[in-house]
């Protein structure tokens, strides 16, 4: 008798478990790249002079986005939406790093770094590494960039990709966020990711 109450009472539990709805995957507005082989690590210097890597940052979602200050639209906008993004996350935006890593050496000097990006939300980081880092970087993280319309050595544009790569808080790759995003469309991916990691 004993054996079969152990019995059924176990097909019960069984039953009762394979009942519980399986835990659903986090749907983001962004393109999803959890689990790529690349965009895995940085090592740069910040508008500060320190050093970074990307595990500088655990604990926090990372948004990285390669520009220049002297871009007449993509970056600013880019900087501006992620700015606008984080004032909806209140006190869970101190949970969210973003670092503008510019794809310009040659004239974001760290001075024109801390002034430039800092100015869309005080936390921002710049970022720079000299010529043949920068190049190994974009090779990483499948960043493409090149000079356009020079009109001299310190006049021209720069085409590069406008992606922004999101980790989530354990250093893990999680989303491409393109260029255009609404700022309640990060909001919300942020916000996802801050609770599901």
């Amino acid at each position: 008798m004993r054996s079969w109450l152990a019995t059924a009472c176990a097909a019960a539990a069984f039953l009762l478990t394979a009942c519980q709805p399986a835990p659903q995957t986090p749907t983001f507005q962004a393109t999803d790249i959890t689990g790529a082989a690349f965009a895995r690590d940085f090592r740069l210097t910040d508008h500060n002079g320190r050093v970074r890597t990307l595990a500088d940052f655990r604990g926090k979602i990372v948004a990285i986005f390669f520009g220049y200050t002297h871009c007449p639209d993509v970056c600013p906008t880019t900087l501006s939406d992620f700015a606008r993004a984080l004032q909806q996350l209140g006190p869970d935006a101190e949970r969210v790093q973003v670092i503008f890593v510019t794809v310009d050496p040659q004239r974001d000097t760290p001075e024109l770094l801390k002034q430039f990006v800092p100015a869309f939300n005080p936390s921002f980081l710049g970022m720079a590494g000299d010529e043949a880092t920068l190049r190994l970087l974009a090779k990483e993280y499948k960043v493409v960039y090149q000079k356009t319309s020079v009109k001299a050595a310190d006049d021209y544009l720069i085409d590069h990709s406008a992606g922004t790569y999101v980790y989530d808080p354990k250093g893990n790759i999680r989303l491409l966020v393109p260029y255009g995003s609404h700022p309640d469309a990060i909001a919300q991916d942020l916000r996802t990711l801050l609770a599901t990691s």
